[in-house]
C-alpha cells in the first residue's frame, strides 16, 4: 500500500507558483513526453477549474482538474487525470478518482459527471460507475471516448 496522501483542492488563483509549476510539469511529463503526444496542454481551462492535488512527502503524486458544468461539457467534468510515474502501481489513481468525484459533488452538487477518457482506461473509469456515452474518437492521436457517471 502507499503512504498517506495529503490532498489539496485549490482554485487557479490560489495555487502557489510552486504548485502551479509542479502540476504543469507533471502534466507535460506524462501527457506530452511519456505519451509522445504533441499538444497544447495550456488550453485556457485551468483558470476556471479547481485543481485536486495529492502529495506524498511533499511530492506531487497525483492530480486532476475539476471543471464546472457548462464550461466544457453540459455536466461537471474531471480531466487531466494523472499519477506521477514514481507513484504508479500503488492504487493512488483509485484514491485520486475517489477524491475527485467527492470534490465534484461537494463543489457542484449531486449531478452527472462527464469525462473524455482515453479508451484504454475504459475499465478503470467503469469501476467508478462511468458509462461510455460516445463513439470512439481521435484526440491528438489517442483513441478516446466520452463517459458519464450518474450520481
Amino acid at each position: 500500500m502507499h503512504q498517506s496522501i495529503q490532498w489539496r483542492l485549490k482554485t487557479f488563483y490560489t495555487l502557489t507558483p510552486d504548485e502551479l509549476y509542479q502540476l504543469l510539469r507533471l502534466r507535460s511529463e506524462v501527457f506530452v513526453v511519456e505519451q509522445n503526444c504533441i499538444f497544447l496542454d495550456l488550453d485556457n481551462k485551468d483558470q476556471f477549474s479547481y485543481h485536486c492535488m495529492g502529495y506524498i512527502q511533499e511530492k506531487l503524486a497525483a492530480y486532476t482538474r475539476l471543471i464546472p458544468p457548462e464550461k466544457v461539457y453540459p455536466f461537471m467534468s474531471i480531466g487531466r487525470v494523472v499519477t506521477a510515474p514514481d507513484f504508479r502501481n500503488k492504487k493512488i489513481g483509485k484514491s485520486l478518482m475517489e477524491k475527485s468525484i467527492e470534490n465534484c459533488y461537494d463543489l457542484f452538487g449531486q449531478a452527472p459527471i462527464q469525462i473524455g477518457a482515453q479508451l484504454y482506461l475504459k475499465k478503470f473509469y467503469e469501476s467508478f460507475g462511468f458509462k461510455q456515452s460516445s463513439e470512439i474518437y481521435d484526440e491528438d492521436g489517442i483513441q478516446h471516448i466520452e463517459m458519464i457517471k450518474q450520481p
